[in-house]
């Protein structure tokens, strides 16, 4: 309707997947890099997570384009089936012949036989589960069965999952602990960032034609802050203003427009105080039939609820009972008290971009909280009470027991109450090494792998290689330092790991 009136070929924002307008931001392309690697390994599961929205499909279709031509690939678009259901979905997409009504064993037989037979031909089998928080434990623990063919070196099939932040937690139950040890590379796909948001729009519109820009800058600010960085509900509200752009005869696209947008869209309010968008989960929920409605976690303002009595925080007998103080932000507090263990003045507006500015960055994790305790460095914690509310506190030391700063002041729980309380979401602040921008993977190169090399080297007491070649000898000994302090083996210098490596070496900061 409007593209002739804006010089455009096309409209740009539709939210029908199209691979012309593919957009790779730095954390597409980081978790397509860890992808990629998983499936290079020896096989088992790879995993990729995010909310709704934010780009798992766009990662999953660059990486599908990418398997080598030797690759027979089969797809569960719908995961709710039965193990039969499953088994019999994967040989129709490999076209494996099997008998009617068969039964498991029948299924497991032809689907063992038809790997084999393709890793003779050197083929490769990769199955993709989308949607994969939906899978039945015991439909998982099938799919684990059929990991269990292989050589000497590998794994016959490979599989990808796929699915929303939940699946995290499914794969954290005890039932699914050995499934959970197979996964040779997980991702969590975060947001887009203010900068990559604007970008973003940028590459949508000159794709469609246009390389003049059409957004005010205050704009695209409104953009990041309503959208929470999903490019789904970007497309949206980019679609709307320009209508009403379109309506209103203007030639660009400004902050008023884009609150009238966020009200259609989102059935918000722009005389209501923005929510903040800096939380990487407190994200906006897409629902069924295309309807989106927006509710964030956190409101600028609100006022948060005491935790109810059945789940207060335990006490030790020197710190009194402490309580969300109903005055305060749960989350700001939980930043300023993240800050104050750097020794740095509490954030004023966006926490992670006041971080950014003195040299540091949110590292935004969905880690058991061990392997987080493992990381060594304070973190803001995300907890459900026993109501179901969230809530939030700074876990600033851990020993025998852990202790969380509140907005009242301190106190010590131990380690169950984390198991049950725990919601598995945590930021945490690190300072990067000079131009870091991704996981060093195998075949990267430059002055950051002759980093890596010789940080290795002080914390392992070995012998640097003097390489910048992130070769096999080098994701061996990063394997060996990630099992040494507890982390995932999984032979990326991602963030977790520079972030342990740094604490390691003794670098600067708080520990806990």
């Amino acid at each position: 309707m409007y593209e002739s009136f804006f010089g455009l070929t096309e409209n740009p924002f539709s939210i029908a997947p199209n691979p012309h307008f593919l957009y790779m931001s730095e954390r597409h392309r980081e978790a397509l890099a860890h992808l990629k690697f998983g499936l290079r390994e020896t096989g088992g599961f790879v995993l990729l997570t995010g909310e709704v929205g934010t780009g798992k499909t766009t990662v999953s279709r660059r990486l599908l384009k990418e398997l080598p031509d030797n690759t027979d690939l089969a797809f569960v678009l719908n995961p709710m089936l039965t193990e039969s259901e499953l088994l019999a979905t994967l040989c129709d997409e490999l076209e494996i012949a099997y008998p009617d009504n068969p039964s498991l064993k029948q299924l497991t037989d032809v689907i063992q036989a038809f790997l084999l037979k393709n890793h003779e031909a050197g083929r490769q089998t990769v199955l993709l589960v989308d949607e994969a928080q939906h899978l039945k434990v015991s439909v998982l623990e099938q799919l684990r069965l059929l990991t269990n063919l292989e050589t000497d070196t590998q794994k016959l099939l490979k599989i990808i999952l796929l699915g929303q932040p939940e699946l995290n937690q499914l794969l954290r139950r005890q039932e699914l602990r050995q499934l959970s040890q197979r996964i040779t590379a997980r991702y969590h796909l975060l947001p887009l960032s203010r900068k990559d948001c604007a970008q973003y729009v940028l590459h949508r519109l000159r794709i469609a034609g246009r390389e003049r820009p059409l957004f005010t800058g205050a704009a695209v600010r409104r953009l990041h802050n309503y959208s929470g960085g999903i490019p789904r509900l970007i497309n949206l509200l980019c679609d709307r203003a320009m209508l009403g752009a379109y309506g209103a005869q203007q030639e660009k696209v400004d902050a008023k427009l884009m609150d009238a947008a966020a009200k259609e869209v989102l059935h918000h309010d722009s005389r209501q105080q923005r929510p903040r968008q800096w939380l990487p989960w407190a994200l906006l929920a897409l629902v069924a039939g295309g309807a989106i409605a927006a509710y964030p976690l956190l409101q600028q303002g609100a006022s948060p609820k005491p935790l109810p009595a059945s789940s207060q925080v335990p006490t030790t007998p020197v710190a009194a009972k402490v309580t969300l103080a109903s005055r305060d932000r749960i989350s700001l507090a939980a930043f300023d008290a993240l800050f104050k263990a750097w020794g740095m003045p509490a954030a004023d507006g966006d926490p992670c971009q006041a971080a950014e500015r003195l040299g540091f960055r949110c590292l935004s994790q969905q880690l058991p909280w061990r392997e987080l305790v493992a990381l060594g460095r304070p973190a803001v914690l995300e907890f459900l009470d026993d109501g179901g509310e969230r809530f939030f506190a700074t876990l600033v030391g851990a020993g025998d027991s852990f202790r969380l700063a509140l907005s009242g002041g301190e106190t010590q729980v131990p380690s169950h109450w984390l198991d049950q309380h725990y919601r598995g979401n945590a930021i945490l602040l690190w300072r990067p090494p000079q131009q870091f921008s991704q996981a060093l993977v195998p075949g990267s190169q430059g002055p950051l792998v002759t980093w890596l090399d010789n940080a290795l080297a002080q914390a392992l007491g070995d012998q640097a290689q003097d390489t910048n070649r992130y070769d096999d000898k080098l994701q061996d000994r990063v394997r060996a330092f990630q099992r040494r302090f507890g982390l995932k083996a999984d032979g990326l210098a991602g963030e977790n790991t520079l972030v342990r490596l740094n604490r390691a070496l003794g670098a600067p900061g708080p520990v806990l």
